[in-house]
């Protein structure tokens, strides 16, 4: 048991992959959907390119979203509206019209009694011919010759909308009537008093329109048929539209939607387990064969899983809601982040995998996989120097774009032409139609792609990685660190200027990371502050502290400056990143003036006690700063410097370098480094041009 207790202490990093292997693939299966996946690709307008297809089970054929909402539009335009008829109002109506004709027509002398009597029939025969259908305040211009149902003292029947009485149009009635009955001479005061107490009767009954309205939109079927098990739905070669297209949406809806029993469930998530591992392991693998130096890392192994599992988390959640909405899920943070605190290879390799996992969870799929991964890799080629935020926002712009110009292709080869809409309408079986909504989505993402930047700050403070922006901020040659250096070495201080100078213009020439390369050439020389006096580029005097030490003290003296950056830069918390460089700018390469030195005072000299420890530079940014640093220390001792001189030093130093293999690790070519060569000789012959003597 104490030997099993060992091993795995000993074994501990990898003992915490594998727990952190297994604890992401449960996660990310626990949110994979847990029923049927329909095993079947298809697209409308294009060739079945399957064996011949035969119902396994009966299943309904569904009605499209457009046909149930074409169903719900055509009866809503012909339902029947239910009015309810007062006969409380007529009877009231009815009173003060008596009384109120009684009194204007009494006391007016122009009427004479039996032209009274004639009148007043008349009068009242209108009033009732008013009622008898009823009376509504205004016209519905959408009722027009249509039938609705009038309910009157419990008893329904169906009346033409154009007979009710309008009281916005009473004028009219009123005109014709005295003009039909030859009453023209008490029009205005028949008008006054049908203005006045005629009020309407008939009134829409809001509760039961409704409630018969809604009867009869539940009765709107959702199937068109049903398919028998057995029968063909589709051959091979066939085109997949018209009916063909819509039995196979409904056979894959029914497929996927099916409550499955406690034996299929157990093999469905099996299935996914393996499928899941598969892809983690190749992270895994990938991690472990070409970025070394994060795999043995667990905190940012952790980190790459956990930004994982947090896009499928997100993804899942969105499409639970509303699936339609999936493009809303600013997935390129995934390359962005993982491109600003390691590389774009890494960013980009996990961005596919992530994108393949999220294939079992979205609708469309192959569209959906499509569009992330080409996304994906436009992330990875247009974002550069994330710390410049004119950079982010023109990539944003890029994705978003790249998005719209690839949906829209998709929808020309599903749907064979144009046909913009206002609605959203990718319905759950698979339809296509382009709208604006869609493209908003689109927007969306890229506006929530920017919050890639305080994203990147929160994840520095908590796992302690470094990215552009924080390499931004280390540049700062007022940073408490570099002004110490400035006032305790200002040689060294500004012989780093000058690498650092050096190194950038190299790495931008090869596609280097500028930034990181600028900052690790600030603090490479650190380590010089806790003795500068024993560095020549810091002596003020004719006085050299060397000349009272030993050649293998001096030696041990120089070296030193490594161990000690690395110590300071601990302490000042500097990036790991950044100690990367104090460690490696000297390799295994040896203090060659005091070896020689020692050698002439004794041949029997053992040459490792003046190498520096290591190790040599493991990355293309660490190898610039090696020579960057060396050509431009040497460039000092040069005589009368002339073009030819530079370039021949140039030559011999980095030549040497490569000669004892101190670029055997960094993964950089030697295109790339005659490169380099050439770019360190043009700026020293810049530095070191001649100038013309000025008068006294």
């Amino acid at each position: 048991m104490k030997q099993i207790i060992n091993k795995l202490y000993k074994n501990q990093s990898f003992v915490y992959k594998i727990f952190l292997y297994v604890l992401t693939t449960f996660l990310v299966v626990y949110l994979f959907p847990k029923g049927g996946k329909f095993q079947y690709e298809f697209q409308k307008g294009k060739p079945w390119q399957y064996e011949t297809l035969i119902a396994p089970f009966d299943f309904p054929i569904m009605k499209s979203p457009e046909d149930i909402e074409a169903d719900r539009a055509d009866i809503i335009a012909n339902a029947k509206t239910y009015y309810y008829y007062d006969t409380n109002v007529v009877e009231r109506v009815k009173k003060d019209f008596n009384e109120e004709f009684n009194e204007l027509f009494t006391n007016d002398s122009i009427v004479e009694s039996q032209a009274f009597s004639i009148l007043k029939t008349k009068a009242n025969r209108l009033l009732s011919n008013f009622y008898r259908n009823g009376v509504i305040e205004t016209a519905d211009d959408s009722k027009i010759d249509k039938l609705v149902v009038l309910t009157q003292d419990n008893v329904e029947r169906n009346v033409s909308y154009n007979r009710f009485i309008k009281l916005n149009n009473l004028q009219n009635y009123i005109t014709e009537f005295v003009r039909r009955e030859l009453l023209e001479n008490y029009e205005t005061q028949l008008y006054g008093l049908f203005f006045d107490v005629l009020d309407p009767n008939v009134s829409i009954n809001s509760e039961i329109t409704n409630s018969v309205l809604a009867d009869q939109l539940n009765t709107i079927a959702p199937t068109l048929g049903n398919i028998q098990e057995g029968i063909r739905i589709i051959a091979k070669g066939e085109v997949v539209e018209g009916e063909k297209l819509a039995q196979l949406n409904s056979l894959k809806k029914e497929y996927e939607s099916q409550v499955w029993n406690e034996s299929n469930y157990n093999w469905i998530v099996f299935g996914y387990t393996i499928l899941v591992a598969l892809a983690l392991l190749m992270l895994l693998l990938f991690i472990r064969k070409y970025r070394p130096d994060i795999y043995e890392n667990n905190n940012k192994v952790t980190f790459i899983f956990m930004n994982i599992v947090f896009m499928i988390v997100l993804t899942t959640l969105v499409v639970k809601y509303n699936a339609n909405y999936v493009y809303v899920v600013p997935l390129c943070i995934l390359p962005l982040i993982l491109k600003a605190f390691f590389d774009a290879r890494l960013g980009l390799f996990a961005h596919v995998l992530t994108v393949l996992l999220l294939g079992f969870i979205v609708p469309n799929s192959s569209e959906y996989i499509f569009l992330q991964i080409i996304a994906g890799i436009v992330t990875i080629l247009t974002v550069s120097e994330l710390y410049k935020r004119a950079n982010l926002f023109i990539s944003v712009g890029q994705i978003t774009l790249i998005y719209i110009v690839a949906y829209f292709a998709f929808y020309i080869t599903h749907e064979g032409g144009i046909k913009f809409t206002e609605v959203f309408s990718k319905n759950e079986l698979g339809n296509v139609h382009v709208t604006w909504i869609y493209f908003m989505q689109f927007m969306l993402c890229g506006l929530a792609t920017l919050f890639v930047q305080p994203l990147i700050y929160i994840y520095e403070k908590i796992f302690g990685l470094v990215s552009d922006v924080s390499l931004l901020e280390l540049s700062d040659t007022n940073s408490k660190l570099l002004k110490r250096l400035a006032n305790e070495a200002p040689g060294t201080f500004h012989h780093s200027l000058q690498v650092a100078n050096l190194a950038e213009a190299a790495a931008s020439e090869i596609g280097a990371n500028t930034m990181l390369v600028r900052v690790g050439a600030l603090y490479h020389d650190i380590g010089k502050m806790n003795n500068p006096t024993f560095f020549i580029e810091n002596q003020a005097t004719s006085v050299n502290p060397h000349d009272e030490l030993a050649p293998d003290e001096s030696a041990t003296m120089i070296i030193d400056h490594v161990l000690d950056g690395i110590e300071i830069a601990k302490s000042n918390k500097l990036p790991d990143r950044i100690i990367d460089f104090i460690r490696t700018h000297h390799g295994t390469s040896t203090v060659y003036y005091f070896y020689q030195k020692a050698k002439e005072l004794n041949e029997d000299v053992s040459i490792e006690k003046f190498q520096y420890p290591g190790p040599i530079p493991f990355s293309k940014e660490t190898a610039i700063l090696m020579m960057a640093d060396s050509v431009e220390a040497a460039s000092k001792s040069l005589k009368e410097p002339t073009s030819q001189k530079i370039d021949q030093f140039v030559e011999r130093i980095i030549d040497k370098q490569m000669d004892e293999m101190q670029f055997m690790n960094a993964d950089i070519t030697l295109k790339e480094i005659v490169t380099i060569k050439k770019v360190l000789k043009k700026k020293l012959n810049n530095i070191y041009h001649l100038r013309i003597e000025y008068p006294e």
